[in-house]
């Protein structure tokens, strides 16, 4: 590789500021995150553990009809909300509720989707969240778009794309990296390389030395970060935003991480991989380094665990509430302004459900 080719190759080994005993690692030449945002961060990685814990729990109590967990992988999801300004969108994927959480979203509506009453349960312009997105990276051409729009009326917006490392085989990973690079949209295109696309793993995906390399061939730089060090991620990821806010372009994060947990409650997981390939992982616990790192008052840390408990309560009244829909809720959100034939066809609906009233 020659000329200026150079800058688009990530890290040999995945940038790591924090040892899994929680010491700083020496020689990373990054600048390291104050002990407020590690503080910040903390307290929303306990939060994060504390919402999958009672997401999954509401599975089996029938309140929730499926839910992936991001058990393990909280620390990506948590940077990727800190990282962003106000004005700034977040595309998220069906397991990045942490992320839509961390960007203001009411929990109990970033969940509606999951339990089945809606196909989002949010305004995606109130916190700047798109709707979760179901299909393997079908959200990430949308992320390169919002982004070159706010470009060209000159507003300084990013959009922070997540997918998996089973979504970038999709073609839509493809033609958003090559649109992002042409049009020199300002995303950052966060990979959480958790190791598996459901039961698939990753040396059945790609032959590349890493998911990160993947952008070169696109003309856009890529990086790789230890996906369990919270200090890393928001380290990488607030350099690739800045770049991509100052006109830089596109950027490619691949975040190493693991999914602790089985994909979905409907996937046996023990079918393709061993419990010792998991126990390896428990001891690179993102919330366990960064609590051996910060080394808090156990009075703070109590603290934080009981704010955390309050969501999860918030959480579960919520989905505990059942919802009686009406027929005329059909119409209401498939346009903004509704056509005529949708103005027809409620009106005869709301026609035949008077009828049946009367005569019942």
């Amino acid at each position: 590789m020659t000329g200026d080719a150079h800058h688009l190759l990530p890290s040999g080994t995945p940038v790591t500021l924090i040892g899994i005993d929680g010491h700083p690692v020496a020689g990373s030449g990054r600048v390291f995150p104050s002990d407020a945002e590690l503080r910040q961060a903390l307290a929303a990685l306990i939060t994060a553990r504390r919402l999958n814990d009672q997401a999954h729990a509401l599975v089996r109590q029938g309140r929730l009809a499926v839910y992936p967990s991001s058990h393990g992988q909280e620390a990506c999801q948590v940077a990727a909300a800190q990282v962003l300004d106000d004005g700034d969108w977040l595309f998220p994927t069906y397991r990045d509720t942490v992320a839509a959480v961390g960007r203001g979203v009411d929990p109990v509506e970033a969940l509606t989707l999951l339990k089945g009453d809606w196909h989002c349960g949010w305004d995606p312009y109130e916190h700047r969240v798109a709707p979760h997105a179901t299909p393997l990276a079908t959200q990430l051409p949308h992320a390169v778009g919002v982004a070159h729009a706010a470009r060209l009326r000159g507003e300084p917006t990013v959009a922070m794309a997540l997918c998996g490392d089973g979504g970038t085989s999709e073609g839509d990973f493809h033609e958003a990296l090559n649109f992002a690079a042409v049009l020199r949209a300002p995303v950052v295109f966060l990979i959480q390389n958790n190791e598996y696309a459901i039961s698939v793993p990753l040396a059945r995906q790609t032959a590349a030395p890493s998911l990160a390399y993947k952008g070169i061939g696109y003309g856009i730089p890529g990086e790789r970060v230890d996906g369990n060090d919270v200090a890393a991620l928001l380290t990488v990821l607030g350099e690739a935003v800045a770049r991509a806010r100052a006109g830089e372009g596109p950027q490619l994060v691949e975040a190493h991480t693991y999914r602790m947990q089985a994909h979905t409650n409907a996937d046996d997981a023990t079918r393709y991989r061993t419990s010792a390939e998991v126990d390896a992982w428990l001891e690179r616990d993102p919330i366990t380094r960064l609590e051996r790192h910060l080394n808090l008052p156990a009075s703070d840390v109590s603290e934080m665990r009981e704010a955390a408990d309050r969501v999860a309560a918030h959480l579960r009244d919520g989905l505990n509430r059942d919802i009686s829909p009406t027929p005329a809720q059909l119409f209401e959100y498939v346009y903004a302004t509704p056509t005529s034939q949708l103005r027809e066809q409620q009106a005869q609906l709301a026609d035949e459900h008077a009828r049946e009233g009367a005569a019942g």
